[in-house]
């Protein structure tokens, strides 16, 4: 009886009191039929190795359903057993606080572990949720009098909570970090390619910083030191434009302008002075690549006007060679083909003997039936000889060729053309030949020798230079032909002259970009957002021209621009004016635009196109042309031709 009542004394200090204080933490936060199931689970302890009697103190709604209990060994600090047979069930925050010495219930391993691991996990859980609600717990005690606090000072809650969450992200240790998500994989999986050049780049303007700063220079160890890096940093980076450029030894120089630009940071404790000169280098960039865009431009357009010169030399070689034939060596074969207005006829104006025969060649090549094809050249008295020797050694197939010398075409003169009069006034030739003058026009494009030259308005004479054709295509010296070209003759123009493709995509091919709207004659007579389009590839009803008299209504409008004042130098312009509402528009599979300035032309749209043009300054024949468009203009060149071998032109 006295063993009894001892045992339960001991149960009632060791097991009673920390079930009271659980049950008061539970209060809370348990439902009651939670609270009920950890006190059953208790209540069924017994003392080690006394499995006769149960604890039957705490009241038991379902003894029928407990098993066997499982003995708990109670001690203080207990170091002893082994860590993988006991499972600790913490002890609350407030015993902790009351009593210096920290006690730990240890459930000793028995023999059935079943019975085991199902008392274990039922403690565990009810435990696990204990702590979690009182962490919780004092998480929202907190929250609450931290935001108090806060409103006292003036601080808003949603500063609070900003500063709240930074504190419980930090203070989660052991939780695992998110899963990143495959696009962050890839971002730390791709680094830039050119991050170490960048890195290099920077280290030296940092250098520079330094070195202009008055305490680098009353350092000589350093001052010669940096200059020491940036020679060597700048013989590393060179050109380079991507990390494979750099060589094997740039993370070495790296590292040793890093070291470099520590001590001078170590040195510089002024940072206005360092802002200052940075600012000063900015500005000086600034002005650097506004005039190296000035000078680009100009050279551009000064390559532009200009022959390379393998070009110049190719006229030259083939006009020594033609006067050295008899008259009947300088003739063309099927003469009689030049005025059959049943066959396909092609009018080139151009004074460059290797663009007119790509343009030639790459026709022919595509040509269903090449017999049926007759080119009409026409070019100035300088080319005329080397022009014919060209194609006399150089025969298209079967193709007819026609080489005329515009001088030949006597009904083409000032008296009768105003554009020949305009050329020759001494108002144009100022305004060519002395652009220095402030009335002179800024823009360099509209100088270039091209707008002096009558071949470039030959085509708005086209009744006159073939009399007795029904159509004729229009082929500018730029283009390469990539189909065949017969189906253009068949089209239905529907009572228009001219056959283009539209090229108002963009907004400044509309009208308002070739023409001044601020003239009244212009703003009455033209819409400023209709649809411009292009030369280089035209289908002319020379039938319907002639009924409508275009070529007078050309005139008209030239001699209203004997000032410019409608419009600037060109060919586009006056043709917007003169073809206004009798432009038949073409599907732009016919003709694609921009190989000659824009590099981004899309590879697709150039393949299917039947007709590639190379408008713009970049020319695939000189060296400023855009390199991934040459090898459609080059294939059409034989480079081991004699004569250009002789020039030394090669691809």
């Amino acid at each position: 009886m006295m063993l009894r009542n001892l045992v339960v004394a001991m149960l009632f200090v060791t097991v009673i009191a920390p079930i009271v204080l659980y049950t008061n933490r539970f209060a809370a936060f348990k439902a009651y039929s939670s609270r009920t199931q950890f006190l059953d689970d208790v209540a069924s302890f017994t003392r080690p190795g006394d499995t006769r009697h149960h604890l039957n103190i705490l009241p038991q709604e379902s003894s029928a359903l407990l098993k066997e209990p499982i003995g708990i060994v109670y001690t203080d600090n207990s170091t002893n057993s082994p860590p993988e047979t006991f499972s600790s069930i913490p002890v609350p925050d407030s015993s902790a606080q009351d009593t210096r010495e920290h006690k730990s219930a240890r459930v000793l391993s028995a023999t059935n572990e079943g019975r085991q691991s199902q008392n274990d996990s039922t403690i565990r859980q009810v435990t696990d949720t204990s702590n979690q609600q009182e962490s919780r717990t004092d998480a929202v005690v907190a929250k609450e009098k931290d935001r108090k606090e806060r409103a006292s000072n003036g601080v808003s809650d949603t500063a609070s909570q900003i500063v709240l969450e930074q504190q419980s992200a930090s203070g989660k240790v052991n939780e695992k970090e998110p899963p990143k998500s495959k696009t962050d994989k890839r971002t730390t999986q791709m680094p830039m390619p050119d991050a170490r050049v960048r890195q290099l780049r920077d280290q030296l303007i940092r250098a520079k910083v330094y070195l202009s700063l008055p305490v680098t220079k009353n350092n000589p160890h350093l001052t010669r030191e940096l200059r020491l890096r940036i020679k060597e940093v700048q013989r590393v980076v060179g050109d380079a434009t991507k990390d494979s450029d750099l060589p094997k030894n740039a993370y070495e120089k790296l590292k040793a302008m890093e070291i470099s630009l520590a001590k001078g940071k170590q040195m510089q404790d002024d940072c206005a002075t360092a802002v200052k000169k940075l600012r000063a280098m900015l500005h000086s960039a600034e002005e650097q690549l506004r005039v190296h865009k000035k000078q680009t431009m100009f050279l551009t357009q000064l390559t532009a006007k200009t022959l390379p010169k393998g070009l110049h030399c190719l006229p030259l070689r083939l006009t020594t060679e033609y006067y050295s034939l008899n008259s009947f060596e300088q003739q063309f074969p099927n003469q009689e083909n030049l005025e059959d207005s049943r066959l396909y006829h092609y009018a080139l104006f151009s004074d460059n003997v290797l663009a007119a025969a790509v343009v030639v060649n790459s026709t022919v090549t595509h040509a269903k039936d090449p017999s049926k094809h007759v080119f009409h050249i026409v070019t100035d008295r300088l080319n005329y000889a080397a022009m014919r020797m060209w194609f006399l050694v150089n025969q298209p197939g079967k193709a007819t060729i026609q080489v005329q010398n515009i001088e030949e075409l006597t009904w083409l003169n000032s008296s009768y053309s105003p554009v020949l009069k305009q050329l020759g006034s001494p108002s144009m030739i100022d305004y060519y030949f002395r652009a220095h003058r402030t009335n002179s026009d800024n823009n360099l494009k509209y100088r270039n020798p091209k707008y002096l030259s009558i071949l470039n308005h030959l085509r708005f004479y086209l009744p006159e230079v073939f009399p007795k054709l029904n159509k004729v295509l229009f082929l500018d010296d730029d283009i390469v032909v990539q189909k065949d070209l017969t189906g253009l003759w068949s089209l239905d123009l529907k009572g228009n002259v001219n056959g283009a493709i539209e090229t108002c995509g963009e907004s400044f091919h509309r009208f308002d970009r070739y023409l001044n709207f601020s003239n009244s004659l212009i703003s009455k007579n033209f819409d400023p957002h209709a649809c411009g389009w292009a030369y280089g590839m035209n289908i002319f009803d020379l039938e319907e021209w002639k009924r409508q008299n275009i070529t007078e209504v050309y005139h008209r409008w030239q001699k209203l621009n004997h000032d410019r004042s409608l419009w600037k130098l060109g060919t586009l312009p006056p043709g917007l004016i003169t073809f206004w509402k009798r432009t038949h528009s073409l599907d732009r599979s016919w003709h694609v635009l921009g190989l000659g300035y824009n590099p981004n032309v899309n590879q697709r749209v150039i393949e299917r196109a039947a007709v590639i043009h190379y408008n713009g300054n970049m020319k695939p024949w000189l060296e400023i042309g855009i390199p991934k468009y040459r090898n459609y203009w080059v294939k059409y060149v034989d480079y081991d031709h004699v004569y250009l071998r002789e020039c030394n032109i090669n691809p």
